[in-house]
């Protein structure tokens, strides 16, 4: 009972902070933050884009070493971690694929383009897609879930592709925004910084609770397991 009062309550702190800083967030895209010469408003979806995208990678690395754990223990809890982080990532992951079309239709003049980072970001989503399938619709659930660790360590290895996209390949994507020509003032970088705090602290809190409640249907199927054994015992 102790522990569980110091969960609700570690829980409501980070609701809480989460709250402050979402809204913070809000406020300087909104509000505070100048709207950019070129793009002109368009351009303030940046401030949700590139947070969501900071937020998939860091889903799907909990993912490869939760795969990665998993493999070596056995331990379901690994497992548990990790499937709850890929299905928030990909979550995520559809948001970006659906903002940065948004973004791109006014200043690239098309929805959508097989820009090197914009394809390796959909193979990214087809990816996890595939993970969250196999540990979804494995007949046995401990097969699965190695299956789906194996594409969750290897399905890692794009991350880094879609990061550098823009480095490896000529792409119509802008400069890293931390480069020195990204062109980002003061304003736009404390919004940016905002923005990301704020994503962050909300996959935390949604991840948390994904785990808590992967368990508690863990327990729930362990408990009926156990009284199904007792029945036909009986």
């Amino acid at each position: 009972m102790q522990i569980l009062k110091q969960n609700i309550l570690s829980t409501s702190a980070l609701f809480a902070l989460l709250f402050v800083t979402m809204t913070a967030a809000l406020f300087l895209v909104f509000v505070y933050v100048p709207t950019e010469a070129t793009m002109g408003i368009v351009q303030r979806i940046f401030y949700f884009h590139v947070p969501l995208a900071w937020v998939a990678f860091i889903a799907f690395g909990i993912v490869f070493l939760g795969s990665i754990l998993y493999l070596r223990s056995s331990n379901r809890k690994w497992d548990r971690l990790a499937h709850s982080s890929a299905e928030i990532g990909m979550v995520f992951t559809t948001l970006v694929l659906i903002t940065g079309p948004i973004w791109a239709k006014p200043v690239w003049g098309v929805w959508w383009t097989w820009d090197a980072r914009l394809t390796t970001t959909f193979l990214l989503w087809f990816v996890y897609l595939g993970y969250l399938l196999v540990s979804s619709f494995a007949s046995d659930e401990s097969q699965g879930a190695r299956y789906s660790a194996v594409i969750g360590i290897i399905g890692f290895l794009d991350v880094p592709i879609v990061a550098l996209a823009i480095v490896l390949w000529s792409t119509q994507h802008p400069e890293p925004v931390m480069s020195e020509s990204g062109g980002l003032t003061g304003s736009m970088l404390l919004t940016l910084m905002v923005s990301l705090a704020a994503f962050t602290l909300l996959f935390a809190y949604l991840l948390i609770h994904r785990v808590s409640l992967a368990t508690a249907a863990d327990e729930v199927r362990r408990l009926r397991q156990f009284a199904d054994e007792r029945d036909y015992d009986g």
